[in-house]
């Protein structure tokens, strides 16, 4: 479970963008579809792989890519950088989950570990458990894993969030 501090500011609750908006579309009828067009056009570079977003709650998300041929490189499977930059956009969304509106964060570092080639859809997964003491600007080390359509993790990727109180 997140634990949730007391910020600063007074804030104690996780009501930050992602949850708000997760919260008001995912009951929509194509709320998820929605949510995830929307994310696209709010971070276009991570928009640019197609993400859908399938579920997030505080300190969780999931999100699928379909295997599109503008995603793929020289041995027809998906490219690096496209596995990475789905790495970075759950762990982002895991750790933004679970911020209060009076919190921030953005990546400081990011490793890929690559085990197999990536090919047809894959699903990423990532959790986050916000420390019990933050202080500013606190790094935090995210895992995302990345699974074939088989269940086979085929990359992990390793993300530093940089969180703290906006100023």
């Amino acid at each position: 479970m997140t634990q949730i501090n007391k910020s600063p500011h007074g804030t104690t609750q996780i009501d930050g963008p992602v949850m708000v908006w997760w919260s008001r579309l995912k009951p929509l009828p194509a709320g998820r579809l929605m949510f995830s067009l929307a994310l696209g056009w709010f971070a276009p570079y991570s928009g640019n792989i197609g993400a859908r977003v399938e579920e997030i709650r505080p300190g969780y998300a999931r999100v699928r890519i379909k295997d599109r041929r503008r995603l793929r490189n020289h041995l027809h499977s998906m490219h690096a950088i496209a596995l990475v930059n789905l790495g970075e956009l759950v762990t982002g969304l895991a750790v933004l989950s679970a911020l209060s509106a009076d919190m921030r964060g953005i990546v400081i570092d990011i490793q890929a570990e690559y085990l197999k080639k990536a090919r047809g859809r894959i699903t990423a997964i990532a959790e986050f458990e916000l420390p019990p003491l933050l202080q500013d600007d606190t790094a935090c080390k995210v895992e995302a894993s990345l699974q074939d359509q088989s269940g086979e993790i085929v990359t992990r990727v390793r993300a530093t969030w940089l969180i703290g109180y906006k100023i």
